[in-house]
C-alpha cells in the first residue's frame, strides 16, 4: 500500500490522525525536506527506510516504490493534496502498475493562511468564492491562456495566489485590473513553522509588502473585501432563520424541545 499523505503547511502537530497512524505503520518514508518539517518525521518508526525527495526525480521517487512492492509506503506532501501537489502522475503510475494506494489529505496553506490573518475568507454579501491560483513562471505552459491572474481579478471576490513570491510587480499589477489599491491583501510566508511572517496591507503597497519580507519560496498571498474584517449577521445562526435543524423562532417563544 502507497498512502499519500497531506503533511499539513508546516507545523508537526498539524498532521491529521490517519497521517499519524500511517507514518507509525509504514516501512518506506518518502518526503520533501525542502517543504515538510523533519519534526513530522517523529511520527515514523525509527526503523523505517527514510527517502529525502528534495533532490529527486518522479522516475526515482518510483523506482523507491517499485523497490518495495509488500511494503506499506508513506509519500508525504505538504499541504494539501489537492493543489499544486504533483500527486496525479503518481496515482496514476499506481493505476498503470496495479498498485494499491490511498489518499490521506492534509491541512492546506489555504486554512493555515486564513487562520494566521484571523479572516473568514468566505463572508455573506462580501464574498462567497475563493479562487485559488498562481501566476506562470518557469512552468508557464502549464497556465491555460484563460487563467490569468488579471482575468480572475475582474471577479472581485477572494483571491489565493501560490507560488509567486519572487514576482511582486507582475501580481500586483495584474490583480490592480480588477481590484481598488486600497482592497486589503495578506501575505503569509511559511505558515504555521516557527519562522512564520505575516504581513497585512493593500493590493496597492502588495509588490513592496512582499518583498519586504525577503522570501522567495513558501509564500501564499491572499487579496480580497473579506479580509477587511467587516462580515454582516449570518443568516445560519439568526433566530429569525430555519432550516433543517432549527425552526424560526419569535420573541417569546423557545425553540428548545419540550420536556
Amino acid at each position: 500500500m502507497i498512502s499519500f499523505v497531506g503533511a499539513g503547511p508546516g507545523a508537526a502537530d498539524l498532521l491529521t490522525l490517519r497521517a499519524v497512524d500511517r507514518l507509525a505503520g509504514a516501512h518506506v518514508v518518502v518526503w520533501a525536506s525542502s517543504l515538510v518539517p523533519e519534526e513530522v518525521l517523529a511520527h515514523a518508526s525509527p526503523a523505517a527506510e527514510v527517502h529525502d525527495s528534495a533532490g529527486m526525480t518522479f522516475e526515482d521517487v518510483v523506482k523507491v516504490y517499485e523497490a518495495h512492492p509488500e511494503a506499506r509506503i508513506v509519500r508525504l506532501h505538504s499541504g494539501d493534496l489537492a493543489l499544486y501537489s504533483a500527486l496525479q502522475e503518481q496515482v496514476d503510475w499506481c493505476l498503470a502498475h496495479d498498485r494499491e494506494f490511498e489518499i490521506v489529505p492534509g491541512v492546506g496553506s489555504l486554512a493555515a493562511a486564513s487562520a494566521a490573518v484571523a479572516r473568514e475568507l468566505t463572508v455573506p454579501a462580501i464574498a462567497q468564492s475563493v479562487v485559488a491560483t498562481r501566476l506562470p513562471g518557469r512552468t508557464a505552459a502549464s497556465m491555460p491562456e484563460a487563467e490569468t491572474v488579471a482575468a480572475f481579478a475582474a471577479h472581485g471576490t477572494t483571491m489565493a495566489v501560490y507560488l509567486s513570491a519572487a514576482r511582486g510587480r507582475q501580481l500586483q499589477d495584474e490583480l490592480l485590473t480588477g481590484y481598488a489599491p486600497d482592497t486589503p491583501a495578506a501575505v503569509v510566508v511559511r505558515a504555521t513553522w516557527p519562522d512564520e511572517q505575516v504581513q497585512v496591507t493593500t493590493v496597492g503597497d502588495l509588490a513592496a509588502t512582499m518583498a519586504a519580507t525577503g522570501a522567495r519560496t513558501t509564500m501564499l498571498v491572499l487579496v480580497g473585501p473579506a479580509l477587511s474584517g467587516a462580515a454582516p449577521r449570518c443568516k445560519l445562526y439568526d433566530p429569525a432563520y430555519a432550516h433543517g435543524h432549527r425552526r424560526r423562532s419569535t420573541p417569546g417563544t423557545t425553540t428548545g424541545r419540550p420536556r
